[in-house]
């Protein structure tokens, strides 16, 4: 697969309070792994990166500012400032980084950047609508799918759906739709080691 010179990875929402207890079984046991693989094959190459975080409005959120799980996961803050390309930290309180501060489409087009990579969590949550409205507004969105992860659910009517199937459907979603190219960590590095 193709990688731009210049593709931005949007590192989304990698933070502590995922890791709490009380969220259920997840998916994807090697997301962290794959994403910290992307962010220094990214920082490796120059590229850009986006960290974004987000800053829950929710009074019982861990991911609320203030609080020990807004933080960065440490290897993502470890690797922070690190690289020899653009980097940009954005926070947002809803589920899209499109709607962010600062303004994470006018930072992409003032680059000259038509394509992103997506990773981070949850994969159905804020990746999904991440990747949906990169989609939307004509980049070439790219979801590592084995670098992002989610949780058991139960929705309406009792329904339930493990971490797995929730994560399946979001792929389906995006890629059967046609919002986002969803691929593996390996895929994705040898298309930006290949550029």
């Amino acid at each position: 697969m193709d990688i731009a010179e210049n593709a931005a990875l949007v590192v989304v929402d990698v933070q502590k309070g995922f890791d709490f207890p009380g969220l259920g079984a997840r998916n994807n046991p090697g997301a962290d792994d794959n994403i910290a693989t992307l962010v220094d094959v990214w920082q490796a190459s120059g590229r850009p990166v986006v960290f974004v975080r987000h800053d829950s409005v929710s009074a019982d959120s861990p991911l609320r500012p203030g609080q020990e799980g807004n933080d960065f996961k440490d290897y993502v803050e470890q690797r922070r400032g690190k690289g020899a390309g653009d980097e940009l930290f954005l926070t947002k309180t809803v589920n899209s980084a499109f709607y962010g501060t600062p303004d994470l489409d006018g930072w992409l087009k003032a680059r000259e950047i038509t394509q992103v990579v997506v990773a981070g969590i949850q994969t159905n949550l804020c990746v999904e609508t991440t990747s949906r409205m990169g989609g939307n507004l004509g980049y070439g969105v790219v979801v590592a799918y084995d670098a992002t992860y989610t949780f058991d659910v139960e929705g309406p009517f009792g329904w339930r759906r493990t971490a797995d199937e929730i994560g399946q459907a979001a792929a389906v979603s995006l890629h059967g739709g046609g919002f986002a190219r969803v691929v593996n960590t390996a895929d994705v590095v040898v298309g930006a080691s290949a550029a």
